[in-house]
């Protein structure tokens, strides 16, 4: 019989202990492994603390929630994330566990064992602090000058945003922020869509300000990993959100990052049509508080909603959150509610650049029997969004990515430059930007676009890892390739084009076994998976070496 979970997460100090041959630091966020201090998030301290209070037991997901994330509504992505980060940070593997352990439909188990350890080294505890502050420096020294090569590398591109010492400010002066994504209260996930619409429409707002580089968690690429609180920036965005009836509760801080200084806060509770007056409050508040200069244009753009109705507004919501889990029901319920919102308000440009986004997946995904038909539909609708709203960077983004299924590059790249003119932080066009160049045959200047991409919002999801993996498969440095992969595949095991780069990069690589091993994942996910046909709605201008090694894996 497992015995009840024990819990002591509210009592401090926490001493350190040890994980096998790792000494853990609880009250400092940090573990030394074979002498190299590593930094953990404070939600991955809490489930390490947990998982060693109850050693040898099976945890489950269930009791693992209310233990970390108590009466608080997260995504069992959360969870995942968390543990594939202490996973990391150990050196773990999932396959064959040393530390940590996934009991199937059960739960997590810490196999390793742990041992108390109340007399602390002196000189680490001593200098803990100083440690973490010297580790985390350097890695943003590294990452700054990693980024200043990889940028020099394309100066034709649109430039990207300037590199950022110690991530405070940028080197032209600006402040740097992240807003972190709100919280839905209460419970009632049906209404999630409205803590991420004002998260990635405060993002939108404030991205419009030439005196601020925002760091943010938004994408209409794909899916997110769970949000890190430790973006090295200098201010910081959080929320709180919550729907009762026709009512709408926001509690909004906004605080500094550096010394933990709460700089402004501020509760509304309202009426479910006053969103746009809140989400246009908190915006301003902001400007106010951070004193950043605005001219007359983004004082204009920054009072300008997308819609004049909130009934249209939450029903585009509610389809961008079906969007995004790219299954055919899923987008053919989000075609509807697209629909359902222009109907409303025929002006509002983002929900055309959703209706033409949910037939570009028709076609990319091979739903329809008429491709050709569902691409030319996704151009004319995406055009339209265009036409209504030209001062949209999202807008671009969805033309750019129609037209590069239809494999006009070119075109699709000039869109995107227009898009980081009107938003330096768009993260997704920079990442879609480089995807475009592997589709081209110009993956080395992949890297420096995805990696900005990555530097503005690090909480981007798998997407991110596959765009590099292929610009790597494609360089023949099979060892990053395989890197990045792995990483896309930690954050979307079901996703079908990383199995395939994965298979394709293992082949190349020699190791034809777990090529294999990946061939038959392939058919897992897609038991009537042809090469020859997936490669068909393929915006790849040269397709000849990936057909080439996929049929002699016998896809």
């Amino acid at each position: 019989m497992t015995p009840a979970p024990v819990s002591a997460l509210d009592s401090a100090p926490l001493d350190d202990f040890s994980v096998g041959s790792c000494r853990v630091h609880p009250a400092e966020n940090t573990m030394r492994c074979g002498g190299e201090l590593i930094p953990l998030e404070p939600k991955v301290m809490m489930l390490l603390v947990y998982l060693a209070q109850n050693a040898g037991s099976t945890i489950s997901r269930e009791q693992l929630f209310e233990a970390i994330w108590p009466g608080v509504v997260v995504s069992d992505d959360t969870l995942t994330q968390a543990v594939t980060k202490l996973r990391k940070a150990f050196g773990d593997n999932a396959k064959h566990p040393r530390y940590i352990q996934t009991v199937p439909k059960r739960g997590y188990r810490l196999c390793a064992a742990v041992t108390r350890a109340r007399d602390a080294l002196p000189s680490t505890r001593a200098s803990g602090r100083d440690r973490l502050r010297h580790f985390i420096v350097a890695a943003l020294v590294l990452l700054a000058g990693a980024i200043t090569i990889f940028i020099s590398v394309d100066r034709q591109e649109s430039a990207p945003p300037q590199s950022m010492p110690g991530g405070q400010i940028t080197s032209d002066g600006r402040p740097t922020l992240t807003v972190v994504p709100f919280r839905l209260l209460g419970g009632d996930n049906s209404q999630a869509y409205l803590a991420q619409g004002l998260t990635y429409d405060l993002i939108t707002d404030l991205s419009k300000l030439s005196g601020l580089l925002v760091i943010g968690s938004r994408s209409i690429m794909g899916q997110q990993t769970a949000p890190q609180d430790m973006h090295p920036v200098r201010y910081r965005v959080q929320g709180e959100v919550q729907r009762i009836d026709e009512e709408l509760r926001v509690h909004v801080h906004l605080s500094d990052a550096q010394s933990g200084q709460q700089l402004w806060s501020e509760r509304y509770l309202r009426p479910i049509d006053n969103l746009f007056e809140i989400q246009a409050a908190i915006s301003r508040q902001i400007v106010t508080t951070l004193a950043i200069k605005v001219d007359q244009e983004e004082q204009r753009r920054l009072a300008r909603r997308y819609t004049h109705s909130v009934r249209a507004y939450e029903l585009f919501l509610r389809a961008q959150s079906l969007l995004l889990v790219r299954l055919r029901p899923e987008n053919e319920d989000a075609r509807g509610l697209f629909r359902q919102a222009i109907a409303i308000d025929p002006a509002f440009a983002r929900a055309y650049g959703g209706l033409a986004l949910s037939f570009a997946a028709d076609f990319r995904n091979q739903w329809t029997s008429d491709g050709a038909a569902a691409l030319q539909r996704a151009h004319a609708v995406a055009r339209t969004a265009l036409e209504i709203d030209p001062e949209i960077p999202e807008v671009y983004w969805v033309l750019a990515y129609v037209s590069a299924q239809q494999r006009q590059h070119e075109n699709a790249v000039e869109l995107l430059r227009k898009a980081v003119s009107l938003d330096h932080s768009f993260a997704d066009a920079y990442a879609l930007m480089g995807g475009i160049k592997t589709y081209m045959g110009r993956p080395d200047e992949t890297l420096p676009l995805v990696r900005t991409a990555m530097r503005l919002n690090p909480d981007a999801g798998y997407l991110y890892f596959l765009l590099l993996g292929r610009a790597y498969y494609f360089l023949e440095d099979w060892e990053q390739s395989l890197i990045n992969l792995d990483e896309a595949l930690e954050r979307n095991p079901s996703n079908l084009e990383a199995h395939i780069y994965l298979a394709a990069t293992l082949a190349a690589a020699g190791s034809m076994e777990e090529a294999a091993w990946q061939r038959e994942e392939i058919l897992t996910l897609r038991p009537d998976f042809d090469a020859e046909t997936w490669l068909q709605t393929y915006p790849m201008s040269d397709q000849d070496r990936l057909l080439t090694m996929l049929r002699e894996l016998g896809l």
